[in-house]
């Protein structure tokens, strides 16, 4: 079981108002955790591979790095510098982690 977040603009405008009450009220209950969905850990969450099934390109950088951003990068093992560049994207993503780092 995965943990989904959705937007207003998101839901089908075709559901009703009952369905969305339904969808508003599950917003406030907790997670269940049982044999078949366990909490994940931290070393479960470390075994995930992505997968993207569309052909990345990527070029070759050389960046200077704090030693607390290259030993949490580390952590991850094998293709950490994939995980750096998808940290990387991901913050190019969010206007106010660009902002706050200026």
């Amino acid at each position: 079981m995965s943990i989904v977040r959705v937007t207003k603009k998101d839901i089908d405008p075709q559901l009703s108002e009952a369905e969305l009450r339904e969808l508003g009220a599950a917003d406030s209950r907790p997670a269940v955790y049982d044999e078949d969905s366990p909490e994940m850990t931290y070393e479960m969450l470390k075994e995930f591979k992505r997968i993207n099934h569309s052909k990345r390109t990527k070029k070759t950088a050389s960046i200077r790095l704090s030693d607390k951003a290259q030993r949490f990068s580390e952590m991850y093992g094998k293709g950490y510098t994939s995980f750096l560049s998808r940290l990387i994207d991901a913050a190019l993503d969010d206007e106010a982690m660009i902002k706050s780092c200026l």
